[in-house]
């Protein structure tokens, strides 16, 4: 059954619909983008901390992209990657600049996806 939550965040990842490479899926009741096949953004719009923009990097790319998008953080749980709340007030202003370092294929987002583990079949 489709889930009916819809998210109001999805926005955010329209910026990657006319990319021949894009894909978005459900991860967690949130939306994810993949660009080029690797994971690059996720739009959450649950309860804190998973409401805003979490930004697929890792822990060594951070500091760069911190240096150039100030109200990026790491995220309190996932601290590998980088968040945004929604209540920042340069929310849209960083989610803008973000999708354009997406679109530009900025090496500093994206991570390779985590292969889903086969289900054991019961013998």
């Amino acid at each position: 059954m489709p889930s009916t939550i819809s998210n109001t965040l999805a926005w955010i990842l329209e910026a990657f619909e006319d990319d021949p490479t894009y894909i978005r899926k459900k991860m967690f009741g949130c939306d994810a983008a993949y660009i080029d096949g690797l994971m690059c953004l996720v739009a959450a719009d649950r309860d804190e901390p998973w409401n805003g923009l979490l930004v697929c990097t890792s822990r060594e790319r951070q500091a760069a992209l911190i240096k150039d998008l100030p109200a990026l953080r790491p995220h309190p749980t996932l601290g590998k990657w980088l968040y945004i709340s929604q209540g920042d007030p340069d929310f849209e202003g960083t989610v803008t600049r973000v999708n354009a370092l997406v679109i530009a294929r900025d090496a500093r987002i994206g991570v390779e996806p985590t292969p889903r583990r086969r289900a054991r079949k019961p013998e």
